[in-house]
């Protein structure tokens, strides 16, 4: 029996042995790794963040089974009166001639469910058929006589759409339906709402970067919507508005349009800096609807739903709220193996359509539903976002560090058919070896469930979900308050950054994020740290942290992103002009300018592209090419001293149209002309 015993684990050795490698790695490797990086924080999760637009067409509007379920899920902010609707409702009578009222969702109606939610309103004011008075009166009721202390307030909704720039969807019954009448109008609203209740804060609609009709400049205009309104109303105005309906036919696709969010709301940064004034920092954005084109109601729409929510959040917008509550039934089919309706609500509206099955149940929550009330597991006001990633296309993650010392991590597997197991490393945070606490969202879900299982470095993720761990401390050391918001300035090669000073500190670190890492620039005592051999053109976001004489480290300060430039003086200039754009191409002018004592000839320009979303498609008066994002312009036109050629071309953007902002010709670097 002995003999037999070791023949049969001889056998087994063997065959083992023959196996390939890839059956222990299966089973022992994970799919891919996580990083979170607790020191490279973002924006702080305000109690706006998680938001849905209510409607006065939808009969469930003021019911408490609907402000229930929204105030179950975690929503925080309810916008009123619904879109376009905000542009013919009158509040005083409670009508919107040309569109349909239902009963008991008059404002006050609507201000109970808000309150029963526990949730706070944004309200949008009258712009295409009201006027200033009226919008102003309603501020009266609401603040002085009702008491309901409505802080945000819109004017008006997707106003670009008045016909300015051809399409005519939104009401507006104004002579001038221009961005400069827009504008002026606007100024005249947020005055005289103002003067009724000085503490509100009046928002501005502006259009989506890469997404019509951002950057067109419309006929007897001087510039595009986004310029003009700033450069008019920026001063009157506290935030801005933009929405944005992402296209694409897959899952994936539907991701993909998540990883364009830094570099649109970096565009719309920069374009408030630029043009709204003095103070302009003081601009808030919110993004006050939000959809999705494919798999509405089920998983797709659910990952979209946690992926943007996140990202926008993690960028600083101060609500995201999405279209709709209630909306009904489109066109039926099967999406990840579960019906979908097409439906923009959260919640089914019960209605049929004679192309297919009709909807479940009113009220019955739909997958994107549950990704709203995942991230209100996920991350709570107060709660600093920081950064997190994956290797794997598939796994998407991101993190919160709360207050009380727990991380949060969020995990998005966008596999339709397998599962993922990750292995999580953390920077800067370290959990205890206690099991998370962990919620799970899976593909035909009626819900959340919430367990403990795997560990603070491992976890398995069931096919096409949504989890978030929540963890805890190894240790609650007594850590140093985290800097302030820092500032700064740059040039072609060096970064200032200057933060508020904290007491009791004794040295601060300054980190650039790089990704999931960061890169220590330095430290110093003092509250201002200049980093040197930086490249032109280049963006840079980084954090300061505070360290005690005791060596606790605190929590990051929010994040600051500087551009680095071109230098101040060169021996060649160049200039980019956007001589004309149609929202997802455009034609370029680049004018190069001999600032210098000597002729050049055959000459080359190079610049990159901010993005990976910028093409070259053709140019002319040189021979333009493009490898990745590098394009380089070769010409043989004698620039003589002092002289000026000009080249151009056109090209071609499927998201935020950010402008280089180094040049160099023949190897030397460029200084730059603004537009």
């Amino acid at each position: 029996m002995r003999m037999a015993r070791r023949r049969l684990l001889l056998v087994i050795a063997l065959v083992a042995a023959c196996l390939p490698a890839m059956a222990s790695t299966a089973a022992g490797a994970p799919d891919a790794t996580v990083v979170v990086n607790a020191k490279a924080g973002l924006a702080t999760v305000p109690d706006t963040a998680i938001g849905v637009n209510h409607a006065i067409w939808d009969s469930q509007l003021g019911t408490n089974a609907v402000n229930d379920l929204l105030g179950d899920a975690g929503v925080r902010m309810m916008r009123y009166p619904g879109g376009s609707y905000g542009d013919i409702y009158h509040w005083k009578d409670h009508t919107a001639p040309g569109g349909y009222v239902a009963p008991n969702t008059d404002f006050d109606s609507f201000m109970a469910g808000v309150r029963r939610a526990q949730a706070q309103p944004i309200v949008i004011a009258n712009y295409g058929t009201g006027t200033p008075q009226e919008a102003a009166d309603w501020v009266r009721h609401a603040n002085i006589t009702k008491g309901y202390g409505v802080k945000y307030w819109e004017i008006g909704n997707e106003l670009y759409g008045n016909g300015h720039y051809g399409a005519n969807w939104e009401a507006d019954n104004h002579p001038d339906k221009s961005p400069a009448g827009y504008a002026r109008e606007t100024v005249a609203f947020a005055q005289a709402m103002k003067a009724v209740d000085p503490t509100i804060k009046v928002g501005a609609v502006l259009t989506t970067p890469a997404n019509w009709p951002d950057a067109i400049v419309g006929t007897g205009d001087a510039a595009n919507w986004n310029q003009t309104v700033l450069s008019i109303a920026g001063p009157h105005v506290d935030f801005v508005i933009v929405h944005w309906y992402p296209g694409g036919s897959t899952t994936a696709q539907v991701l993909a349009n998540a990883d364009q969010i830094p570099d649109m709301m970096y565009l719309l940064r920069q374009q408030i800096s630029r043009y709204a004034g003095p103070d302009a920092d003081r601009i808030g954005i919110a993004m006050t609807e939000l959809n999705t084109t494919y798999g509405r109601n089920t998983q797709p729409g659910a990952l979209f739903a946690a992926e943007a929510y996140t990202s926008l959040l993690e960028n600083g917008v101060f609500t995201v709220d999405w279209w709709n509550v209630h909306n009904g039934p489109g066109k039926p089919s099967t999406v990840g193996g579960q019906p979908d309706f097409d439906d923009f609500g959260l919640l089914s509206s019960g209605g049929c359509t004679q192309e297919g099955p009709c909807e479940p149940p009113l009220n019955t929550p739909f997958a994107p539903y549950h990704a709203v009330k995942m991230l209100s597991l996920f991350a709570r006001p107060g709660d600093q976002l920081v950064r997190a990633g994956s290797g794997d296309p598939a796994v998407r993650a991101h993190a919160a560090r709360r207050p009380n010392g727990d991380l949060a991590v969020l995990l998005l597997n966008s596999d339709e058919n397998n599962p993922r197991t990750v292995s999580i490393d953390y920077s800067g945070y370290t959990p205890s070896s206690a099991a998370p606490t962990v919620h799970t969202f899976t593909n035909g879900a009626t819900g959340i469930v919430t367990s403990t299982g795997g560990s603070a470095a491992s976890q398995t993720l069931p096919p096409f979900s949504l989890t978030t761990l929540v963890l805890h401390p190894s240790g609650q050391a007594t850590l140093p308050a985290a800097p302030g918001q820092p500032t700064g300035s740059a040039t072609d090669r060096t970064a200032t950054i200057t933060w508020p000073s904290v007491p009791g500190v004794v040295k601060y670190e300054v980190h650039r994020q790089l990704g999931t890492t960061s890169e220590q620039w330095g430290e110093t005592s003092g509250t201002s740290f200049t980093a040197g051999n930086l490249n032109p053109g280049s963006r840079y976001t980084v954090n300061v942290l505070a360290r005690d004489a005791a060596g606790a480290l605190s929590w990051s300060s929010p994040p600051l992103t500087v551009t680095t430039g071109s230098p101040a003086q060169s021996t060649c200039r160049v200039r980019l002009t956007n001589v004309s754009d149609w929202s997802s191409g455009f034609v370029g002018g680049v004018d190069i300018t001999n600032t210098g004592t000597q002729p050049i000839t055959d000459w080359t320009l190079t610049f990159s592209w901010p993005t990976g979303l910028q093409q070259v498609s053709s140019g002319w008066n040189a021979t333009w090419t493009q490898t990745g994002r590098a394009v380089t312009v070769t010409g043989s036109t004698r620039i003589e001293p002092n002289a000026t050629v000009g080249t151009g071309f056109v090209g071609s953007y499927t998201g935020p149209n950010i402008p280089p902002t180094a040049f160099t010709l023949n190897g030397t670097p460029c200084s730059k002309e603004s537009e």
